[in-house]
């Protein structure tokens, strides 16, 4: 794989040089390949929300940079590019509350629109990103405000789905939404990754719910990069993950606790079925110790 986005030595200070000042980024380097779904997790304050803002320019950088495919994103003249804020699409958090035209689909066309492409190549990607997020075309007249608030949020995704990003990155999609809410949306996004190949970087709380899609897991901590690496291996770290005040599977820390008990059993895995594989394992060992 090849990288797509990059930081280098990224650092970002809130309120500079006042008695509230706070370093919510501290010299991070990173490296995000492309095609790759990238889980992005860490408890309040980590960095995670103001690292993800960088990638499309929406906060400057006090020190280091961002690149994208290996280009600054900002030129000699202090300026983020417009290519860069339409390769890179950023999804915040709670987006249904940013919906503001009087259908769906001129909502979902907003950002096509300012992208200066033709009429009919707007039209055609609409219908395209409501197809992506699960609406039926037959809705597009529709006022956005007469959906409920789990379809709101399809029709936020699809509006930044519309204009195509290269990178695709979103703030706590699942935020506020039921179980099934939750797989639906993260369904939605693993299935727009599979048909068009583009880099996902999802924001989230829950270890849980971004492992079981995520290629890579970036742990934050107090302004830096905790781990970057794949589920598994972070999860083998769950003593430093629980110091950082964050939450592991449920299935590692039953197999945490049977490692406890004598049982030698891999306690990396965070699937069911990795820890029923497992078991197994150690069962064909011989057990307990």
């Amino acid at each position: 794989m090849s990288t797509i986005l990059e930081t280098r030595g990224l650092t970002h200070v809130y309120g500079a040089g006042t008695p509230f000042e706070r370093k919510a980024l501290d010299h991070v380097d990173l490296q995000i390949q492309k095609g790759e779904i990238l889980g992005v997790i860490g408890h309040t304050g980590s960095g995670k929300s103001t690292l993800i803002q960088h990638f499309n320019g929406l906060l400057k950088p006090d020190e280091g940079e961002v690149l994208l495919d290996g280009q600054s994103i900002w030129n000699e003249k202090g300026k983020c590019s417009r290519e860069t804020r339409f390769r890179v699409g950023l999804v915040f958090q709670y987006p249904e509350y940013q919906l503001f035209e009087e259908t769906i689909a001129k909502d979902i066309a907003f950002g096509p629109t300012n992208m200066g492409l033709p009429q009919a190549e707007i039209d055609e990607r609409v219908l395209e990103s409501m197809r992506a997020v699960g609406l039926d075309e037959n809705m597009a007249n529709q006022s956005p405000f007469a959906l409920s608030g789990g379809q709101k949020r399809r029709v936020a995704i699809a509006g930044i789905l519309a204009m195509r990003p290269d990178v695709l990155v979103l703030d706590e999609p699942t935020a506020g939404l039921d179980p099934a809410g939750r797989d639906e949306i993260l369904g939605l996004l693993q299935r727009y990754h599979d048909r068009t190949g583009a880099t996902v970087l999802i924001v989230s709380h829950s270890m849980e719910d971004i492992a079981r899609i995520a290629d890579r897991l970036l742990v934050m901590d107090h302004a830096k990069v905790l781990f970057c690496d794949t589920p598994r291996e972070v999860f083998s770290h769950a003593d430093e993950i629980i110091a950082a005040g964050l939450d592991i599977p449920m299935i590692t820390k039953v197999m945490r606790e049977l490692k406890k008990r004598g049982h030698d059993v891999d306690t990396s895995v965070f699937t069911v079925a990795q820890a029923l594989d497992a078991l197994r394992a150690c069962k064909r060992k011989g057990g307990a110790r």
